[in-house]
């Protein structure tokens, strides 16, 4: 590793762990980059380890300002002549290597594709500094298109996008800025990056860190990079403007308009755990979209959902995902055109469910009034925890099991708790949950914490969603109003549970901005009452 490089990574988690009471985060995030880069060598190797009927070359293209982009290309066997067969581009993910894709490049060219995979720049052997889907990034995925139709069989008529992750992002930005793209795969990746890693107006730091840590294990980070993760860490206001014009800059719906535009065919796929880019993102992008869409929501966190097709092994997303680019780019008429465009996978329930769009998704709305006057003190986690990056939502994903918290033991001094009346009969939350209240903070700045929670008889809350909210500039002492959007979900609370709203002040994902001795008082005023309202899918 680049000693400033791992300089640059203590400083940046000891800025982001904030003292003692967090050092438990730099093993977390330690240990999650280590089981990324595991995860990335395995990938590695084991699509190499199969059959490889399709050609494979290893190839230099040279990307924007001449950088050199380390790339494979896989063709249909028995390719030559005048043959001329639809082409897939596929960036690759933060941090791990160009074949990543192997496996499916193999399915994909033994369904006729020609099909480009390149490691994106500043990663791994490619040249570069990583620029986090800046111009440069968009600017190679056109340059990769320019060299696969002058060196390979692919059809310019017939182009697409796909990738997982960083590559789902930047095969975005490339269908807004270049118009030979006619469709688009875009698997666990973002359209909004503020609204993904500062949502809420609040650092999400255990993703930060991740991608802070695996960046410099595995690339070579730009100046602008760099600062920018410190000026994340650090909390400067200053550089609030600064940060969003970065984001915005470098996401999807920035340029929708240009997306429509052109008129490419989005495929948006992405899991409700998802800890690095949440679900909320993708759904309000995607009802931006005027062209050919479908969004699709399963159980799991970052790319989990995907990573057995990177295998090569058979994958629900990767199945679609064929689907998709043999309709829109080869003509092929499988109906997927006629399916209902948006398809949710409940984190409870094995089935898959359809609605004509995502407004859709929640038939009716369940208020739970949020009434009286409870003040809470900031600065100590009460046990209500969004869970831990990465590692939370694989378990709700294979096992059924999100974070827990007993809420009857709830400190009260720490932690304002609501709850439900049991419900007869079950409930399937769909959709995105909001929190309206009326908050007085002792302090002009602060952050809160929201959790949803499934309680049993015995008390035990399962977690249904959550979200950060920070404030700043506030007047101490002066009420004012909160609306904040949980993060969306699909969760089957069964009959005889209650729901609990649980708000606190410190969540060991989040950068906290509470001063010392700060309080918080949640009230409901009688001409604007506070409430949680649940969404519903029709019974």
């Amino acid at each position: 590793m680049d000693p400033r490089g791992a300089k640059h990574l203590r400083t940046g988690w000891r800025r982001a762990t904030g003292g003692p009471h967090r050092k438990n985060l730099r093993t977390t995030a330690a240990g999650v980059v280590s089981a990324t880069l595991v995860a990335g060598t395995a990938l590695g190797f084991a699509p190499t380890a199969q059959a490889a009927p399709n050609p494979v070359r290893f190839v230099d293209i040279a990307g924007d300002g001449g950088t050199v982009l380390k790339a494979n290309v896989v063709t249909p066997a028995g390719a030559g002549g005048t043959d001329r067969f639809p082409l897939l581009v596929m960036p690759t993910s933060w941090g791990l290597p160009q074949v990543e894709y192997l496996a499916q490049a193999q399915k994909l060219a033994d369904s006729g594709y020609v099909v480009v995979t390149y490691n994106v720049r500043g990663f791994w052997q490619s040249g570069g500094e990583i620029e986090v889907a800046g111009p440069p990034d968009v600017a190679d995925a056109s340059k990769v298109i320019d060299w696969a139709l002058a060196h390979t069989p692919a059809d310019a008529g017939h182009i697409g996008m796909a990738g997982v992750s960083y590559g789902a992002g930047i095969s975005l930005l490339a269908a807004a800025h270049d118009k030979r793209i006619k469709a688009v795969a875009s698997l666990s990746g973002w359209a909004d990056l503020i609204g993904s890693i500062y949502a809420g107006r609040t650092q999400h730091l255990q993703a930060a860190a991740l991608l802070d840590g695996a960046s410099v294990v595995t690339g070579r980070q730009s100046a602008e990079l760099r600062q920018t993760f410190d000026d994340f860490y650090g909390s400067n206001l200053a550089k609030e403007p600064e940060l969003i014009a970065w984001g915005k800059k470098r996401s999807a719906a920035t340029y929708a308009d240009r997306i429509n535009e052109n008129g490419a065919a989005i495929m948006l796929a992405n899991a409700w755990g998802d800890s690095v880019f949440p679900p909320n993102q993708y759904a309000d992008f995607y009802e931006k979209l005027t062209g050919p869409k479908r969004l699709e929501m399963r159980p799991g966190d970052h790319a989990t959902a995907e990573l057995t097709g990177l295998f090569g092994l058979p994958n629900d997303v990767w199945k679609d995902t064929r689907r998709w680019f043999d309709h829109y780019l080869r003509g092929e008429d499988n109906g997927i055109d006629r399916e209902q465009p948006v398809r949710l996978k409940s984190r409870s329930s094995g089935g898959y469910e359809g609605y004509p769009d995502w407004k859709s998704v929640a038939a009716t709305d369940r208020k739970i009034a949020l009434g009286g006057t409870t003040t809470i003190r900031a600065n100590v986690n009460s046990g209500a925890d969004g869970g831990v990056v990465f590692l939370s939502s694989i378990l709700d994903q294979v096992a059924q099991l999100p974070p827990m918290a007993s809420i009857p033991l709830l400190p009260r001094r720490w932690a304002a708790v609501w709850q439900s009346q049991k419900s007869a009969t079950a409930q399937q939350v769909r959709g995105t949950t909001t929190l309206h209240t009326t908050l007085t903070s002792t302090k002009e700045s602060g952050t809160l914490v929201a959790y949803l929670y499934d309680v049993g008889p015995l008390g035990l809350g399962k977690l249904v969603t959550h979200a950060p909210y920070t404030f700043h500039g506030r007047t101490p002492g002066k009420p004012f109003g909160v609306d904040l959007e949980l993060y969306s979900t699909a969760y089957d609370v069964p009959a005889g549970h209650r729901l609990a709203l649980v708000v606190d002040t410190v969540d060991p994902l989040y950068i906290e901005h509470n001063p010392s001795g700060a309080q918080l008082t949640f009230s409901s005023p009688a001409n604007d009452p506070s409430y949680v309202s649940v969404p519903l899918r029709e019974q």
